[in-house]
């Protein structure tokens, strides 16, 4: 019967091995499966999922470069605070997207874009060629055809938000793109649960036409008070 188990752990992983278990482990540590419990020790690890030892302490030197876990002598291996974690890694930012709804995480995520997003909206308004205001422009039909059910309305709205990012013409800004998709997620998991609020598509076209006309000042405020929007929707949020 064990065995049967231990193959069907092994299964769940996927065929790559020491990447399923870097998934598994790196999704359960940061959703608090571990929180009352010690990290499990290698041998463990293999037994529980039906792997080599190789495959699992690959999975964990993985999973501390990312900063979830630490490697002490007499101490084993250990989880790290979350102020450790490297929450810029695209894995950790997914992982983060399975944990219970936070408005401390989601407030972090909107402080973060907030210092991030109308930067880049006003340099995308200095530096953006035909082929950026395209874009953008498409992420706004995206966002109009959303609303008639044509279109995916989260997908849309990220389309958006990325296409400014990468407008910007500043490599630094375009490297936050799994960032800004992951707080967007996060944000529409929190105000969908406030009925009849969605993406403002008026709000991003104000965005798109300051852009546009060169103004980026104007694009840059405009980014701002769509996203000042959310923290005042956190703010006056129930605890």
């Amino acid at each position: 019967m064990d065995g049967d188990n231990g193959l069907d752990r092994r299964m769940s992983l996927g065929r790559n091995l020491t990447h399923g278990m870097l998934d598994r482990l790196g999704r359960e540590i940061v959703t608090g499966a571990f929180d009352d419990a010690p990290f499990p020790t290698e041998s463990d690890l293999a037994k529980r999922y039906g792997v080599s030892r190789s495959v699992t302490r690959e999975a964990v030197k993985m999973l501390t470069a990312k900063g979830l876990l630490s490697a002490r002598p007499r101490q084993g291996t250990v989880i790290r605070p979350s102020s450790a974690w490297n929450l810029l890694d695209p894995d950790v930012l997914d992982w983060l997207l399975d944990r219970k709804l936070s408005l401390t995480l989601l407030r972090q995520f909107s402080e973060l874009r907030v210092a991030i997003e109308p930067a880049a909206a006003a340099l995308a308004a200095q530096a953006a060629g035909a082929a950026e205001l395209e874009r953008i422009d498409r992420g706004i039909a995206r966002m109009e055809a959303a609303e008639r059910g044509e279109d995916d309305t989260l997908d849309a709205d990220i389309a958006f938000h990325i296409a400014v990012l990468n407008a910007s013409g500043n490599p630094f800004f375009a490297q936050f793109r799994r960032l800004v998709e992951t707080a967007l997620r996060t944000s529409i998991r929190f105000t969908n649960r406030i009925k009849g609020r969605t993406a403002s598509v008026p709000a991003h076209a104000a965005v798109r036409d300051a852009i546009v006309a060169r103004d980026p000042r104007e694009a840059a405020e405009r980014m701002r008070t769509i996203i000042t929007d959310v923290v005042d929707l956190i703010d006056g949020a129930p605890a």
